[in-house]
């Protein structure tokens, strides 16, 4: 799984966990401190008075409660358990670096699970815990699912820049698979696969999560063919109201990247996720990405090649776009999807333009996608172990 960003301290101490050749540090013990003998207090003698009856107890006006109506008592909150420490994992090898971190795979000492395990980069860090970081732990721990890769728990080294987060390790990535098989998927298989990513796309938007960095390397799929969407260092709850600032649109690998943010939308919503699966469905067709693109304005002429040059009637709302009247349009041409797709079913071709529509607005959802012709006529698909 791609790793997040960080940064850290000018101080760098290096965690005895990634030497190869160190042992466990010894278990600390801590020693019972001995309690002070309190010092004796002479009493004072004061006159006596006479004792008078106490007064009654009146009922108090009102009742300053201890906690807010509107929150539980301390007692039904939940106990806050503190990190394990790395060193319950045995490293076995890194896996992959990046700008947001280093991944290793390691074993569990006591469970003898393989796991992932993410060190965040935090070294140069100097505004607290990064904020990619944060929102990946969120957006891993509410969108819980079959076909979302599953966050275990996080760990902590011997200092404050030493985080890892423990994640189910999975052995292949979708992008490596494509490029190492020597023929493409079935067309069974391929329903598989888009019937597990539709699945965990429609669960992250059930629960107001945008993935945003949705392609094929970051489709993690086991040995029994079980896809397991990752990398959500970009994924961010969505909704009113949108925040100070808006949304960024720094979003998206480029040959995955919705129209609306080539062409400047201030704002955006789960329909660029779908676009993304639109050209994942392209790649596994293709064995190859669709749009292969050097930069944004040769991506877009690539998707007016393929779409036809957008029109009031096909995207009503493309000239009000930022970067709109910047773009010249080619000529009006019908859009080139049979030909592209010439051994695609009827249904097949269907389900992939309404995933690669130019309106945000009319481009299907996951919900409704997952309820298309496509996936219940011949060949049917099915679950079995990679060929």
């Amino acid at each position: 799984m791609p790793a997040e960003s960080g940064s850290s301290t000018p101080s760098k101490k290096r965690s005895k966990w990634e030497d190869e050749d160190e042992e466990d540090p010894p278990s600390y013990i801590p020693q019972p401190k001995r309690r002070a003998k309190p010092k004796s207090i002479k009493p004072v003698d004061e006159p006596r008075i006479a004792e008078s009856p106490a007064p009654p107890q009146l009922p108090p006006v009102s009742q300053k409660l201890s906690h807010s109506v509107y929150v539980p008592p301390r007692t039904l909150h939940p106990p806050i358990q503190p990190s394990r420490s790395v060193y319950s994992y045995e490293r076995l090898n890194q896996i992959e670096e990046g700008s947001y971190g280093v991944v290793f795979r390691a074993r569990d000492k006591q469970t003898g699970d393989i796991v992932a395990l993410k060190k965040l980069k935090l070294d140069e860090e100097k505004n607290g815990f990064p904020i990619t970081a944060l929102r990946e732990i969120y957006a891993l721990m509410s969108c819980r699912h079959e076909n979302v890769v599953g966050v275990r728990e996080v760990v902590v080294g011997d200092t404050l820049t030493q985080v890892f987060v423990v994640m189910d390790f999975i052995e292949h990535d979708l992008k490596s698979l494509l490029t190492v098989m020597p023929a493409p998927f079935l067309q069974s298989e391929i329903k598989t696969l888009m019937l597990q990513l539709l699945s965990a796309v429609n669960h992250c938007h059930q629960n107001w999560i945008l993935h945003r960095d949705l392609k094929t390397s970051n489709l993690l799929m086991n040995n029994r063919g079980t896809i397991k969407v990752a990398d959500f260092g970009l994924a961010r709850r969505f909704g009113d109201p949108v925040g100070v600032g808006g949304m960024t649109q720094l979003v998206v690998t480029l040959w995955y990247r919705a129209p609306e943010i080539l062409l400047g939308a201030t704002t955006y919503s789960t329909a660029i996720d779908l676009w993304s699966v639109g050209c994942i469905f392209a790649e596994l067709l293709l064995k190859e990405p669709l749009f292969q693109a050097h930069g944004e304005l040769e991506l877009l002429s690539m998707i007016f090649k393929l779409l036809g040059p957008p029109t009031n009637h096909s995207w009503p709302g493309y000239s009000s776009l930022p970067l709109a009247k910047t773009i010249s349009l080619p000529s009006p041409q019908p859009h080139q999807f049979r030909q592209k797709f010439s051994y695609l079913s009827s249904a097949g071709l269907d389900l992939l333009m309404a995933l690669l529509t130019y309106d945000p607005e009319r481009r299907i959802t996951a919900e409704d996608a997952l309820d298309h012709p496509y996936f219940s006529s011949d060949p049917l698909f099915f679950l079995h172990e990679l060929r």
